[in-house]
């Protein structure tokens, strides 16, 4: 071993959660190095070539007013943008895109490498030094040794990787990059309680061998919306298609079930529920007919195509079999076949809201290596990952997002909180505040935040400002703004099915009644600003459109604030609070929260529980100040 560099931060892996990591960290100003396996592997798309969707565009959003990168680099490679849930309330709608797999990993390859105070460097990590409890380097295969007092562990599923296709098992990361094997056990022997979960991944065909006349196609929206707020909105390039599974399909399946090393034992590690192989949903759902698959491009200079929903890890000559049952794959040929892969992970429950390690102090963890699932997670827990490792360096306060204010506050207090015994995917349902917490507002909720950082730029600020303002001058004049009744609008309104005016009314109690939207009364507003942006008036709406719930949702928000506030000693041993279950005791002894809100999100610790401790915090306070 020999010595090499010294740095602040250290982060290992350069998926989604890696790349934020670093970014973060080195714009923040502190001294830092990316290591991987593989520089071919930076921003790697290794299952579906996407970013968003259900409540994963919402983080995005997030992102992206923070200063992340994810939601820049998905813009500037998309194929294909389309909104999900539109039928459904704005809550939930979720951006979608497409994105070409090889113009995003050279996106995010360059930003790494244009990124000043950030090294890149090929080589795997194998052993974390730690001393008196806290990191002080990393050693790595090539024998080298690299002082950091902060190192973020981003390995996604390259730690202890193992695909599985059929009989065959073979040790390997993504796409035939080597696995990352040693790490494991240093962190095992570091005390790290360490579990074996699962993912999996379609095949790859090829384009000429889809006859595609007999798949429905699935076409891009006609207006898009970019993540960045101070991007031109993307255009489609592609479309894409969707097939279907028949009866067939599913015989062939169930008939090799013995040949899948996920019903056969070879796999022991625990999926992920919200996405399942096709084995697995043709054995929980034996009722169903048909399942659907979303046939996508993996690029726009490339012929590989992409079946997004029938992940596998059945034989080779059955996935041949299989695939080639479905309407309009008669002649299907395999590029790449679908398989499994099991890889190393740990208990998030070892982390603080920081996404520090508890115990070890220097230590960060992100992404799948936190039991998670999904580019978009991963990506976000990097990010604060890398803020609180740069901040640690440089002595700043701790960075920490809560359930209040965004989605990946969810994220992360579920993880470092309830834990996870699956990949964990984030679900716009998992949000208790998810009307306040929408896609189209981030900017609203964090770009501030990410101004304190110093991670938004000027430029970035002034559009954010600008956007601000505008949105405050149209709510306000669509609150003064009065239509007298006329034939014209009435017959608009009886049209919608609802009560004709008698006397003025504001456009704002316009379009606070059902099924008016902001493009019914456009007509009857002559004061509009011409220059007030689609995107602008849609968010006008919403807010107007919702003000009742949203006020009583931010009333649940503060109620819950006061509990959040309501810091617990790091060092109460909960044995020792009288009228605590056995069940609670043990439980708090091991997450330790920070708060009452937290401790009451803890499985396991009712509201008897919580009584008790609010009672002895007050004895405690009154104590404390005699």
């Amino acid at each position: 071993m020999f010595q090499f560099k010294n740095y602040d931060v250290i982060v290992i892996g350069a998926g989604h959660a890696g790349i934020e990591a670093a970014l973060a960290s080195a714009r923040l100003g502190a001294k830092t190095a990316v290591f991987t396996v593989s520089l071919d592997a930076i921003g790697n798309l290794p299952c579906n070539p996407s970013v968003g969707g259900t409540a994963k565009g919402h983080i995005v959003f997030e992102l992206d007013a923070l200063g992340g990168e994810m939601g820049r680099a998905a813009d500037f490679t998309t194929l294909q943008s389309r909104m999900l849930n539109t039928a459904k309330g704005p809550a939930v709608h979720s951006l979608r895109v497409q994105s070409d797999r090889k113009a995003y990993h050279s996106y995010m390859k360059r930003a790494l490498e244009s990124q000043s105070g950030l090294d890149m460097i090929q080589d795997e990590a194998t052993e974390l030094i730690v001393e008196n409890g806290a990191v002080t380097g990393i050693k790595t295969l090539l024998g080298a040794v690299y002082n950091a007092g902060n190192v973020i562990i981003a390995t996604g599923t390259y730690l202890g990787g193992t695909i599985y296709v059929g009989d065959a098992g073979y040790s390997s990361g993504p796409d035939s990059i080597r696995a990352a094997g040693a790490l494991t056990q240093n962190l095992v022997d570091l005390g790290l309680p360490m579990r074996r979960f699962k993912t999996g991944t379609p095949a790859r065909v090829h384009r000429r061998s889809i006859d595609f006349s007999k798949l429905a196609v699935q076409s891009g929206d006609g207006e898009t919306v970019p993540y960045c707020f101070m991007n031109e909105p993307p255009q489609n390039k592609v479309v894409c298609y969707i097939a279907y599974t028949n009866e067939r399909t599913h015989d062939v399946i169930r008939e090799n079930l013995h040949r899948s090393p996920l019903y056969g034992g070879a796999i022991k590690g625990t999926g992920a529920r919200y996405c399942p192989s096709i084995e697995d949903k043709v054995v929980r759902f034996p009722d169903k007919e048909r399942h659907q698959i979303f046939v996508e491009p993996c690029g726009y200079d490339t012929d590989e195509m992409y079946l997004q929903g029938m992940s596998s890890s059945l034989p080779l000559d059955v996935q041949h079999e299989m695939y080639r049952t479905i309407e309009g794959f008669e002649n299907l040929e395999l590029m790449r076949p679908a398989h499994a892969i099991e890889y190393d992970c740990c208990d998030p429950l070892v982390l603080l809201p920081t996404l520090e390690h508890k115990e070890i102090r220097g230590l960060f963890g992100a992404g799948q290596f936190n039991g998670t699932s999904g580019y978009e997670e991963a990506a976000a827990q990097g990010f604060v990952a890398g803020v609180n490792a740069a901040h640690r360096a440089l002595d700043r306060q701790p960075f920490v997002l809560t359930r209040h204010n965004s989605y990946i506050g969810t994220l992360i207090d579920d993880l470092t909180t309830k834990g996870t015994n699956e990949p964990y995917r984030m679900m716009t349902s998992r949000s208790e505040y998810r009307l306040l917490l929408r896609q189209d507002n981030a900017d609203v909720r964090l770009c501030e935040m990410g101004r304190s950082l110093g991670l938004v730029g000027d430029e970035k600020y002034s559009v954010f400002l600008k956007n601000r303002e505008m949105l405050e001058k149209e709510l306000a004049r669509l609150g003064k703004t009065t239509v007298a009744p006329g034939k014209d609008i009435n017959d608009m309104l009886a049209q919608k099915d609802t009560s004709p005016l008698v006397t003025g009314t504001t456009l704002a109690s316009l379009l606070r009644r059902p099924g008016i939207a902001y493009d019914d009364v456009l007509p009857f507003d002559t004061e509009r600003d011409a220059s007030v942006s689609p995107r602008i008036m849609k968010r006008a709406e919403i807010e107007i459109k919702y003000e009742g719930y949203l006020k009583r949702q931010q009333a649940a928000v503060e109620k819950q604030r006061k509990l959040d506030d309501a810091a617990l000693p790091g060092d109460l041993d909960y044995r020792d609070v009288t009228g605590l279950r056995i069940e609670a005791r043990d439980k708090l002894n091991d997450i330790k929260p920070l708060s009452l809100g937290q401790a009451a999100r803890i499985s396991g610790v009712n509201p008897a529980d919580i009584a008790v401790l609010t009672i002895y915090l007050k004895k405690r306070s009154k104590e404390g100040s005699q």
